[in-house]
């Protein structure tokens, strides 16, 4: 290869944005979300952006691998996985078979580089990224709305500003949430974090939005939150109200349990979240849907080999979503676009985040879905003032690991999580 498309610098620098109170089973989101920007420069000057986790142990990671890379080809993926599989491992996996479980650090790591390099690529020969993974099947790929119960305002902090959102923890407070996402978003799926009240209670939540939104598919996610003895006993109540059930218990094997009785399709970002994970999800025919996520999942190309294998093995394909700013939002509508059996709207949590850290602010969903953003690459330019600020929030929260009991705790002392809760 040209020297032109060798890696002359790696950058990786950690941010803290703003994020609402939102529930979720394991306690409420922290004031802060946190994330690292990735910069891959090639010696041609090329710039390729990248976003990942932001915890320590992501970062760690990312700064052992970054300086590794220098003086090797963008186009080398196979020798960048194999180089980070030695750093982080120890070993090289390149001709093992995938484990049961443990790839998830590798994955992560090469995904957030992988991104960035393919933006540098894309950028070279002048084409939008999508270009590189066989081109696009569809100009703009669906979202949905994703709802959560949530607190009026963080706890015990006068200096952070409340979101406009407002309190949601009612079910008329829940239609309103969902009225405000599918008018201003055009959404046309709803997907709400359950996990939080009793089971039947959100099941009410349930029904208060199929009387407001006739026509919406809809999902819930209780984030592995009901035993299977729980998710048995309220399968009656789900039964031709729900698109899919997302993750009710909180293994392969409580999942295939429940698929043995439930009506409508299992999904998961939980339990099938390596390749390594497929035989036996298969095996117990645990889950009939897979939300992919290019961050764990080994980047836009592992993305693609899922998919593939949903068509081989009749697998529904969708996308999973974390609090994220727009370098992963464009990342995930590139290869979305190329999915051909993208069978679900995608998820994102992009609706409940103010900040940002591309130039022009916040990407644009319209009717329900993200047009692929123009420009070669990822269609997206980093913002470097808007980088320098949210770095600054990083070195400023305090908060290096995500922990949403702790914050429960600082607004409820007695609460307790684990799993499962119901």
């Amino acid at each position: 290869m040209g020297g032109s498309l060798r890696i002359a610098e790696v950058r990786v620098t950690p941010i803290a944005f703003r994020d609402p109170p939102l529930l979720n089973v394991a306690g409420v989101h922290e004031p802060w979300a946190l994330r690292s920007i990735i910069e891959v420069v090639s010696e041609a000057g090329i710039l390729g952006l990248g976003e990942s986790y932001g915890d320590a142990v992501t970062l760690a990671d990312l700064t052992a691998v970054g300086p590794a890379l220098v003086g090797m080809s963008v186009h080398d993926f196979n020798g960048i996985r194999r180089r980070i599989s030695e750093i982080l491992h120890g070993r090289d996996e390149a001709a093992a078979m995938f484990p049961a479980s443990g790839t998830r650090r590798v994955n992560v790591a090469f995904g957030a580089f992988e991104v960035a390099l393919l933006d540098v690529q894309a950028r070279a020969a002048g084409v939008p990224l999508h270009v590189l993974l066989g081109g696009a099947i569809r100009d703009r790929v669906p979202y949905s709305a994703y709802l959560f119960y949530k607190f009026a305002r963080h706890h015990g902090d006068p200096g952070y500003p409340a979101d406009d959102w407002g309190e949601g923890v009612s079910h008329a407070q829940m239609v309103d949430q969902t009225r405000r996402m599918v008018d201003r978003f055009g959404f046309g799926s709803i997907k709400l974090k359950g996990g939080v009240f009793e089971p039947d209670y959100e099941i009410e939540t349930l029904r208060a939005l199929r009387a407001a939104f006739p026509d919406h598919p809809l999902r819930i996610d209780p984030n592995g939150g009901w035993s299977v003895a729980t998710t048995l006993r309220v399968l009656p109540q789900l039964d031709g109200l729900l698109e899919y059930l997302e993750d009710p218990t909180g293994t392969l094997e409580e999942m295939g349990a429940v698929a043995q009785q439930a009506t409508m399709p299992l999904a998961t970002n939980m339990v099938t979240v390596e390749f390594g994970h497929i035989p036996k999800s298969l095996a117990l025919n645990a889950v009939q849907v897979i939300l992919s996520d290019h961050h764990y999942w080994g980047g836009l190309r592992a993305t693609q080999h899922l998919a593939h294998l949903g068509r081989v093995f009749g697998l529904g394909i969708s996308m999973h979503s974390n609090s994220h700013l727009g370098i992963s939002l464009a990342a995930m509508t590139q290869v979305g676009a190329t999915l051909p059996n993208l069978a679900y709207a995608a998820d994102s949590h992009y609706p409940w985040q103010v900040d940002e850290v591309i130039e022009g602010g916040k990407l644009r969903f319209e009717g329900g879905a993200l047009a692929i953003p123009p420009g070669p690459g990822l269609g997206v330019t980093l913002d470097r003032g808007a980088l320098a600020a949210l770095h600054a929030n990083f070195l400023a929260c305090g908060i290096r690991r995500r922990d949403d009991g702790q914050e429960m705790r600082k607004h409820q002392p007695e609460w307790q999580g684990g799993r499962p809760r119901f």
